[in-house]
């Protein structure tokens, strides 16, 4: 796989995202099937691993570091604080708390989560708006300088919360969800990062799973499944999503590509600084997804992508109130 830039490591311009191995979209995979999806990755080219303290309520991380343990210096490995899932009247609550202590209790227990000394790109999962963005950074300023972290990353931040935490200490990479229906980094957030050397970190490249052309009943979704709570994925709504996937099907069959290598080929002609992480439960996607470092797309399909699956085009807000409260991206007019 060609490689990208990411703060000082050279990574694999697609990364692979974890989570979905324990986490947000069904059951926990198996130990079986996890473990054949994470070193099937790493045997793939993908050298960047991505987890988070909130995923599976750290089992996530557990897996991780449990499987790659003798791979670690095949690897870029990141993950995150500042989000966590804890107990409250015996029921899973998600809490976003971004005061030092906070986070560097969560550092500690990711380090003995994964099994490692140092975390090599650590993020801040969502900022914690009670407090100064200048002082979460400084506690993980603070994490670098004690060798737990060796770079920093922000996720789902504003190219203005991007400046003021950078000007604290240097960024390595931003996080946020960006794909050809979800379009806000484009408003400020790409061209912050190019500004300042930021690597940008698309999370949920092929929307979700809807550009993969797969998921045509939301109905059919686990119970617990997140997209259940995303205005996009409402019944009604997504049935006018769907006919856009028509033609961007055949746009992937004039390719020569399925359409979920069609998502990520645009994200990787879009930038150089940006790097797309997928992520599946299962290794026949995950290679799927690899392939698509070899796509070459012309200026003109490009141009029929963008001009087909936009902000005007696509149904319903990204989240819903509460969820966009949580975040400090760029909202479209």
């Amino acid at each position: 796989m060609q490689k990208r830039a990411l703060g000082s490591f050279q990574v694999g311009r697609i990364g692979l995202g974890c989570m979905n191995l324990d986490h947000a979209y069904g059951p926990a995979v198996s130990e079986e099937e996890g473990e054949r999806a994470l070193l099937g990755a790493l045997d793939a080219g993908y050298t960047l691993m991505d987890t988070a303290t909130l995923y599976g309520a750290g089992m996530n991380e557990e897996r991780v570091g449990r499987v790659l343990r003798n791979r670690r210096n095949d690897y870029v490995l990141s993950s995150k604080c500042g989000m966590e899932i804890t107990k409250v009247d015996g029921k899973p609550v998600r809490v976003i708390d971004g005061s030092p202590e906070t986070l560097m209790r969560q550092i500690e227990a990711s380090l003995r989560r994964l099994g490692v000394d140092v975390i090599d790109l650590y993020y801040l999962h969502r900022w914690d708006r009670k407090v100064p963005i200048e002082d979460s950074v400084g506690a993980l300023a603070r994490m670098v300088e004690k060798g737990y972290v060796r770079s920093i990353g922000l996720s789902e931040v504003s190219a203005v919360t991007l400046r003021r935490a950078h000007a604290v200490h240097p960024i390595t990479a931003l996080q946020t969800e960006y794909s050809l229906w979800s379009r806000n980094a484009e408003i400020a957030a790409l061209d912050a990062c190019r500004e300042l050397g930021v690597a940008f970190v698309a999370f949920s490249p092929v929307a979700r799973g809807y550009l993969c052309d797969r998921l045509h009943d939301v109905t059919a979704l686990y119970a617990k499944d997140i997209r259940r709570s995303m205005p996009r994925f409402e019944p009604a709504t997504y049935a006018k999503n769907l006919e856009l996937l028509t033609p961007y099907r055949q746009l992937a069959e004039q390719v020569g590509c399925t359409p979920s290598q069609l998502a990520l080929a645009w994200l990787l002609h879009k930038a150089p600084h940006i790097i797309p992480i997928p992520g599946s439960q299962k290794l026949d996607h995950i290679l799927e997804n690899a392939a698509a470092d070899n796509v070459v797309l012309s200026a003109d399909v490009m141009q029929q992508l963008e001009g087909l699956i936009n902000n005007s085009t696509v149904h319903g807000p990204r989240y819903d109130p509460q969820a966009t409260g949580e975040v400090d991206t760029e909202q479209f007019a």
